[in-house]
């Protein structure tokens, strides 16, 4: 896990002072990579590695979470291939043995020389083997190539921008800003988020220019021909699923996996423990194969209100897990949005990723580099309250109305489903939400209430709407802290599995996640039929109307969005007076949304003209 940073150009050469600029991009991510640096420089015409007189640079930060020795570190290079690389490829043993088998050899331990092998025998086919998270950069210096690949589901980022034939690729939005002379919003962008609550639903980011590499893609550059071209290595796929199938140990047996792969590590492992179903199936897998030693983290408001500890201390009772709990304030909380906004590099939806944040910011000194999290369960087995609605149409629409009852009164006799129904959280997926007459922008809106299938929409919210901005922004709150998140949910033949089995597997008289629920033997009965569903728990409501009152009617009074056109300030100080004043109609994550953008806005956009010399300032004055 680690942090990168790549310029190739078709066109230009670069000098050693230019590699100096490159290194200061590559150090505005120290916290992603604290462990190790490196950077390297070749002509790919003359073929030789050259910093006086070059077109491609390749830099490098490390984290070291898999065979910490020196030689393992990057950029890695061998003969014929370098690479620079961000995550895991968790499978790396058994692809091991079976390169070695066919007469290859290893100078080190890690999962970066692997995936070298595997392009040496297979080429850019072969990375559909891999399970695991990846970005990386690989220069093949037999072909004269540049292979850029991001794994299937978004977990890791990577980013490039393109000018005058030169591509520059980095980890995080932040080392490209003292690049671009002229930042501009993507206006679209913004229009979707204010407007739907939605962010990373597509290649692009809010700010024009700069993209993603797709998921499940990798980018080829022809350095002869000069030729650029995308192309899938992956797609979701039916898994095979016998008639004589058990579906609930099938589920457990490729979970227990899954979780078991996740857990590969030279150093020490844990796990995010909310109370919640997901986590806490995870933490008691991991326990079970590390034989009762295996360490949970949790966070507990000291509001009592928001507080999950309830939750929390029946699981550590009744599986005798190891916990440490966390203990946060909701001034704590607060105290982080300037810090979370420049990591973010984008703009987010809810205060909630600020307390995320904080998660990380307490684990940090637990000597614990590498977490496991839940992320990713709600979309793979229908979790979010969405899924039942759209399940229900579903059901009217194929006119199934025995199961469509069925449904409706087993969320209305085991007070599940129904009684969670949040019109706030509902409104993206609305074809008609109410008018925002301080929004200015007028862009076809996304079309997030679009769906034929259920698994359809499961897909949808993988590769769009639910998964990359959740993926965004557990990475940069645990990377800011030199921490590594895996998802054990996101393991594609889990993935596979549960797009393949019938909806009525995973959502069954009203509860939701039903697989899950019956095929975890080890859950205490507590966890697993807890009717409720939250996330993080912060007052945010409260705050708009208190603490955040201020910073508000400050931000709004000189507006950089109502100057670039995207609200009208005054508008949107009356709608936000509404909100104050009791209007059941305003939904108060319309109100945060817009400030953080807002904010957004004001600490990158207006600081567009800022050189790489005083990037590092600007990042201290940001994070005060």
């Amino acid at each position: 896990m680690c942090g990168i940073f790549g310029v190739i150009s078709l066109n230009n050469k670069f000098n050693f002072k230019d590699k100096t600029k490159f290194d200061s991009s590559l150090d505005v991510i120290s916290h992603r990579g604290p462990d190790g640096y490196g950077a390297k420089c070749y002509n790919f015409e003359l073929k030789n590695e050259n910093t006086e007189n070059f077109n491609i640079y390749l830099g490098h930060r490390r984290l070291a979470i898999i065979d910490l020795s020196y030689e393992a570190g990057q950029p890695f290079e061998t003969d014929k291939y370098t690479i620079i690389y961000n995550g895991e490829i968790f499978n790396y043993i058994e692809l091991k043995k079976e390169l070695e088998i066919k007469g290859y050899s290893f100078k080190t331990n890690s999962d970066t020389e692997v995936i070298i092998k595997i392009y040496e025998e297979y080429g850019v086919k072969g990375f559909s083997q891999f399970n695991g998270m990846w970005a990386f950069i690989l220069y093949d210096k037999i072909k004269n190539t540049i292979v850029v690949s991001r794994d299937r589901f978004s977990i890791k980022p990577l980013h490039y921008y393109i000018n005058n034939g030169t591509y520059y690729f980095a980890s995080e939005i932040k080392q490209l800003l003292p690049i671009i002379d002229n930042l501009e919003i993507n206006m679209k962008l913004m229009f979707n988020f204010i407007d739907r609550s939605v962010t990373d639903y597509n290649d692009e980011t809010f700010i024009k220019n700069i993209k993603r590499i797709p998921a499940k893609s990798n980018l080829i550059i022809n350095l002869n021909t000069k030729e650029t071209k995308f192309e899938k290595y992956w797609d979701y796929e039916l898994y095979s699923i016998s008639g004589n199938s058990n579906i609930f140990e099938e589920f457990y047996q490729l979970f227990y996996d899954s979780i078991k792969l996740r857990l590969r590590s030279d150093v020490e492992v844990g796990a995010l423990l909310s109370g919640g179903l997901d986590s806490s199936a995870i933490s008691v897998i991991a326990d079970k194969i590390f034989q009762n030693n295996f360490k949970t983290f949790s966070v507990v408001s000291q509001n009592k209100k928001y507080s999950e500890e309830p939750f929390i201390d029946i699981l550590i009772e009744k599986n005798k897990l190891k916990n440490e709990k966390l203990f946060i304030t909701n001034n704590e909380v607060l105290k982080q949005l300037n810090n979370v906004i420049y990591q973010q590099d984008e703009p987010f939806g809810s205060f909630s990723i600020l307390a995320q944040n904080l998660i990380f910011n307490k684990i940090k000194d637990k000597n614990i580099k590498v977490v496991l999290s839940g992320q990713g369960g709600d979309e793979v087995l229908l979790g979010y309250l969405k899924y039942y609605f759209f399940y229900l149409k579903d059901l009217l629409k194929k006119k199934n109305i025995i199961s469509f009852t069925k449904e409706l009164l087993g969320s209305i006799i085991n007070r599940t489903v129904i009684f969670q129904f949040n019109l706030s959280l509902a409104g993206r997926y609305l074809k008609n939400t109410k008018n925002k007459d301080f929004l200015l922008l007028n862009y076809e809106p996304e079309k997030t209430w679009e769906f034929k299938e259920i698994n359809e929409r499961q897909i949808l919210d993988l590769d769009n709407y639910s998964v990359p901005n959740m993926a965004r922004f557990e990475d940069r709150n645990s990377m800011q802290y030199s921490i590594e998140t895996r998802l054990p949910f996101l393991d594609h033949r889990l993935v596979n599995f549960l797009l393949s089995v019938s909806t009525d597997y995973k959502i069954k008289n009203g509860w939701s996640k039903y697989l899950l629920r019956e095929s975890i033997t080890e859950l205490p009965k507590e966890i697993k039929y807890r009717r409720d569903k939250r996330s993080f728990l912060i007052p945010e409501v409260y705050w708009l109307k208190t603490d955040m009152k201020e910073v508000i009617y400050k931000n709004f009074k000189n507006s950089f969005l109502s100057d670039i056109g995207v609200i009208n300030k005054d508008k949107f100080l009356k709608f936000y007076e509404r909100f104050l004043n009791g209007d059941k109609n305003i939904f108060y994550s319309d109100i945060s949304r817009v400030l953080i953008a807002e904010l957004w806005a004001k600490k990158i956009i207006c600081n567009s003209k800022i050189e790489m010399s005083q990037f590092q300032q600007f990042r201290n004055v940001i994070n005060e």
